[in-house]
C-alpha cells in the first residue's frame, strides 16, 4: 500500500516491482499476488488496461491512519486515560500539528478548549499534555469526518497488518 498512496494515482504491477526493485529483489508474481489480496480486501480498486490491471487505492494513507487510530481509541476501557498516554507521547511539533487539526475540526466559530487543566478539569497529571479531555469531541469528531468508509477493511475491524 505505501507504493500505492506514493503514487497517488492508478500504478501498474511492473510500476510498483521496479520501484521495489531499486532496494531488495522481488518477483513480479509477488507483487502481483499482493496487489490481487489488497483488491479482493477492498484496499484498492483495479481497472484493466491491456493484458495488465491499473490498481487505485479505495482510501487514503491519512484516512487509513485515522482508522487505527479511531479502532485503538474506541477498543480502550478508558478512552480518555488513552489519550492522555498518547498525547503524553507527542512531541511538541506532533501536539502543535494535534492543536491545528482540531482548529480545523472547530472552525473558526467556536470557542478553543482551554489550554490548561483547571480544578474543574483535572484531566491530566502531565502539564505538557494540554486539556485532553477538552480536545476529545474534537478528535472523535476527526476521525468520523475523514473518508474512512471509503475503506471496508477498516470498517470490517482488519488493520490490514
Amino acid at each position: 500500500m505505501t507504493r500505492v498512496w506514493k503514487w497517488n494515482r492508478p500504478v501498474t504491477v511492473r510500476e510498483v516491482l521496479e520501484d521495489l526493485q531499486q532496494e531488495r529483489s522481488i518477483a513480479y508474481t509477488t507483487v502481483m499476488t499482493v496487489l490481487d489480496n489488497l483488491h479482493q480486501k477492498g484496499w484498492v480498486r483495479r481497472e484493466a488496461e491491456g493484458r495488465a490491471y491499473r490498481y487505485e487505492a479505495v482510501s487514503t494513507r491519512a484516512a487509513y491512519s485515522a482508522a487505527l487510530m479511531n479502532e485503538a481509541w474506541t477498543q480502550s476501557d478508558n478512552p480518555a486515560a488513552a489519550l492522555v498516554a498518547f498525547f503524553g507521547m507527542m512531541s511538541p511539533e506532533q501536539r502543535e500539528a494535534l492543536r491545528d487539526a482540531v482548529r480545523m475540526v472547530q472552525g473558526p466559530d467556536e470557542t478553543p478548549a482551554p489550554q490548561n487543566p483547571t480544578a474543574e478539569n483535572p484531566a491530566t497529571e502531565n502539564p505538557a499534555v494540554e486539556n485532553p479531555a477538552a480536545e476529545k469531541p474534537a478528535v472523535e469528531n476527526a476521525a468520523v469526518e475523514n473518508p474512512v468508509g471509503e475503506n471496508p477493511a477498516a470498517a470490517g475491524g482488519e488493520t490490514g497488518r
